[in-house]
């Protein structure tokens, strides 16, 4: 449980609206109505809702999984002191659930555990059943997550030697639907492009990664709402692990292949009108704390600042359930001293940080 935190007064210029104001926070939550005795802590800046990490894993570190809550906390840390307040935990082997409600820690939203096929993902991260078990799996995950359940889409099958899907077309429609039913949504894990089809079908929430979207099927995710998290930083290593299969020629070829679309990917997506989401993959070979960089790579992509700024803030909060800033919205919130909009590079070096109501910085 959260402790009380005493009354905090801030004014700045509060995004995305761009106005300047004076706001309050008591119990936890924002208001605009003056609050008699509250510390003022700022005077000028500007007021962002808290970034927004949506693909990360606390609980993996780059070599592997973090083993124990301490060492998981220290992640979360990690990406709070990036400016990341919310995470929408994308897969752990850890039980973050007493994480929950750490009053120092970024709020999670957790999607349990990576649900693989045997020897078609990273050992040690997911459960791993066959096909006739992957409707009774999303059930299970949806029951211990929080409110998202994973799937790895495609992996490399290496008697193909390249990346091949892992669930049958019916499979994953019975799957995705018992995922809704109990109300969760599924974020799947894809790189290539054979996968996609019968996934989109099935209709899945968000695609991650991503790298092998076609131009009709952008059209289809816009028009259904599923969102694209690209994790463009962790694609970049994509040449890199290219160089490290010299065993499956096909599939390095393809990873390269993949890295060299991959930025016109997320630009095409962005024109067509698909919800593109700012999500590091820290913990998938990426460590904590870079959600600054993915903001930055979506721009570089080819999104406009403010929409690379709004992916990872104030419309990935409303993606994931969350207001910004607003009357009685939970006081989760990034000042800086210069305007982000006009310089991304700004977010680097935040002036405060408010999470849960208590001043973290």
């Amino acid at each position: 449980m959260t402790s009380p935190a005493p009354p905090l007064h801030l004014r700045g210029v509060v995004l995305p609206e761009g106005e300047e104001r004076d706001l309050w926070v008591v119990a936890g939550r924002i208001t605009f109505e003056p609050v008699p005795g509250a510390e003022t802590v700022l005077r000028g800046g500007w007021l962002l809702p808290g970034l927004v990490d949506a693909h990360c894993h606390v609980g993996i570190a780059p070599d592997g999984p973090a083993g124990d809550l301490d060492a998981a906390a220290g992640q979360a840390r990690a990406d709070r002191d990036a400016g990341a307040l919310l995470i929408r935990d994308c897969g752990s082997p850890v039980d973050t659930r007493p994480l929950l409600d750490v009053e120092d820690l970024p709020r999670i939203v957790r999607a349990g555990r990576h649900i693989a096929r045997p020897k078609r993902y990273l050992r040690e991260l997911g459960v791993e059943v066959e096909p006739g078990g992957l409707v009774d799996a999303v059930a299970g995950q949806a029951a211990y997550g929080g409110g998202w359940v994973k799937l790895v889409g495609d992996w490399i099958d290496r008697d193909a030697g390249d990346l091949a899907p892992l669930w049958p077309a019916d499979v994953l429609v019975a799957a995705v639907a018992r995922a809704h039913g109990l109300g969760a949504r599924v974020a799947v894990h894809v790189f290539g492009e054979e996968a996609l089809p019968d996934l989109i079908a099935a209709g899945v929430d968000s695609v991650e990664h991503g790298t092998g979207l076609s131009p009709d099927q952008l059209g289809t995710l816009a028009a259904r709402g599923t969102a694209l998290v690209p994790t463009l930083i962790n694609v970049d290593n994509f040449p890199s692990i290219a160089e490290g299969a010299s065993k499956y020629p096909a599939y390095a070829g393809h990873m390269r292949r993949l890295f060299r679309t991959s930025r016109e990917r997320v630009r095409a997506a962005y024109e067509a009108g698909v919800r593109v989401v700012a999500g590091s993959d820290a913990g998938g070979g990426i460590g904590h704390g870079r959600v600054v960089d993915e903001i930055r790579a979506l721009r570089d992509a080819g999104l406009p600042a403010e929409a690379a700024l709004a992916a990872g803030s104030w419309d990935a909060r409303a993606w994931l359930g969350l207001p910004g800033i607003a009357e009685g919205a939970p006081a989760d919130l990034v000042a800086y001293a210069a305007d982000p909009r006009a310089d991304l590079s700004t977010l680097a070096v935040p002036t405060r940080t408010v999470l849960r109501g208590h001043l973290i910085l």
